[in-house]
């Protein structure tokens, strides 16, 4: 497979690479029990530069992801960068608030404790939101912006209906930003925002990847048919496809249980068999999809972002994933490389 295929996403003309790169790791935020990440500033630009060397050019980024330092971080590493050269999506749904007496993400870019987030999806909170972002990211304009987790508080999904959508949908049409759609961990609530919106783009975590498929049979084929990308988030279930399967590993954020941590056995004893990376497997898997845009793993140092790229390229014998249908590992008509 090539990472550096474009796939665009809209019709306004933006083109991302069929590997991304996911910013919360570069924020070095703790994103829950058992996932966290330390990578500083430094490392961050570092990371970034190499992926623009790599010939990488899809940057994805929220304000909560470190409470607004990823997002400065991107501004610092792509500061002097061309802007035509890259694409980058952020997202709505948090505001960040300030603790009285606390330093912004500018002024210390190593600490995101200064801040909390609030849960909005209003109007005027997605347009505030837009702006803010842009100050960090040191840039005038994002091509995409994706409605953030509306199903992590009550009023979400309704004022994502009334205010959020509406909202971009009229940005999109000014020309202010190019693409739209949401960000979730849920396939269930994007199916009811893609008929009834006209979005270009679902950024899915975990939902679609070599362990979890409860989006194969509804949501693809919707996003398929309404010309919608999928941008695949969480490739490896949040650690469990990416880690020493002997010890505790990770899906959805939370200690796995044994029963997926078992398939996640079966699944990599497949691999080994025929001397293949089980996370080359977990990104080339979701990349083979036609709804697929582009798969976005975060990545913790330069030597991770190196090894994703080199993953996505290696050779995988078809042999592979006829032994993980046959074994009922993966849906029997799911598309594979």
């Amino acid at each position: 497979m090539d990472p550096l295929e474009k796939v665009a996403i809209g019709d306004q003309g933006v083109e991302i690479t069929r590997l991304g790169l996911g910013g919360a790791f570069l924020s070095g935020m703790v994103v829950t029990e058992g996932l966290e990440s330390s990578t500083g500033s430094d490392e961050a630009r570092r990371i970034v530069r190499r992926a623009l060397e790599l010939g990488i050019n899809y940057f994805d980024t929220a304000p909560l992801y470190g409470a607004g330092v990823s997002e400065v971080r991107y501004g610092a590493a792509l500061k002097g960068v061309d802007r035509e050269s890259y694409v980058i999506s952020t997202k709505v749904g948090r505001v960040l608030e300030l603790v009285e007496g606390g330093m912004t993400a500018e002024e210390s870019p190593d600490n995101f404790a200064e801040h909390y987030c609030v849960d909005t999806w209003t109007r005027d909170n997605v347009l505030r939101s837009i702006e803010e972002s842009l100050e960090r990211l040191q840039t005038d304009h994002v091509e995409i912006v994706l409605i953030h987790d509306p199903d992590r508080a009550a009023h979400g999904e309704g004022e994502a209906i009334a205010e959020g959508f509406p909202t971009l949908i009229e940005l999109r049409e000014q020309g202010v930003v190019k693409a739209i759609g949401c960000g979730m961990n849920e396939w269930e609530m994007p199916t009811g925002f893609i008929h009834r919106f006209d979005i270009d783009a679902v950024l899915l975590a975990g939902r679609y990847t070599l362990l979890d498929h409860v989006a194969y049979p509804e949501f693809l084929p919707l996003c398929l048919e309404r010309d919608v990308k999928i941008i695949i988030g969480g490739p490896y279930n949040s650690g469990i496809l990416a880690r020493d399967l002997d010890g505790t590993v990770t899906f959805d954020y939370e200690i796995a249980p044994e029963q997926l941590v078992e398939k996640a056995r079966k699944l990599n004893a497949v691999c080994r068999r025929h001397g293949v990376d089980l996370k080359a497997a977990a990104l080339q898997f979701v990349l083979a999809h036609p709804a697929v845009a582009s798969a976005i793993p975060g990545a913790q140092s330069v030597p991770e972002l190196e090894q994703n790229f080199e993953l996505v390229s290696a050779e995988i014998p078809g042999d592979v994933w006829a032994e993980m249908k046959a074994e009922g590992l993966i849906p029997a008509d799911a598309p594979t490389p």
